[in-house]
């Protein structure tokens, strides 16, 4: 099957920067897309970023102008540069995959076991 592990998550202060990181492995023959989603205390989980197997990213209202999302496609690991932090970016992030890993043309989802960012006034 495949695997996601997250990191860098962690503690940082309001205006300052993390970056996190994602990398797939295990039996995967394509990736469709790759996403990064978060969930604060008490909200839905919420889009933040998204890059596409043709290179294309989007992102949730709330991020735009701060946080860049990358892939290193050889490596098959995703990057969300995070700048100019706010005490609101504090919640859970999770790393989604879709991909396929057998049957051609069948997609199949994966998340990640989330990481914490903690932003602090």
């Amino acid at each position: 099957q495949v695997q996601l592990v997250e990191s860098g998550g962690g503690l940082a202060q309001a205006g300052g920067s993390l970056r996190l990181s994602c990398a797939a492995s295990g039996s995967i023959v394509t990736i469709n897309s790759m996403t990064w989603q978060r969930q604060a205390p008490g909200n839905q989980r919420e889009l933040v970023a998204q890059v596409r197997s043709d290179g294309a990213s989007n992102y949730g209202d709330s991020v735009k102008g701060r946080f860049t999302v990358s892939r290193d496609t050889a490596k098959n690991i995703m990057y969300l540069q995070m700048d100019n932090l706010k005490v609101e970016d504090t919640a859970v992030y999770y790393c989604k995959v879709i991909c396929q890993t057998g049957t051609p043309g069948r997609l199949s989802t994966y998340w990640g076991q989330g990481t914490q960012v903690t932003v602090s006034a």
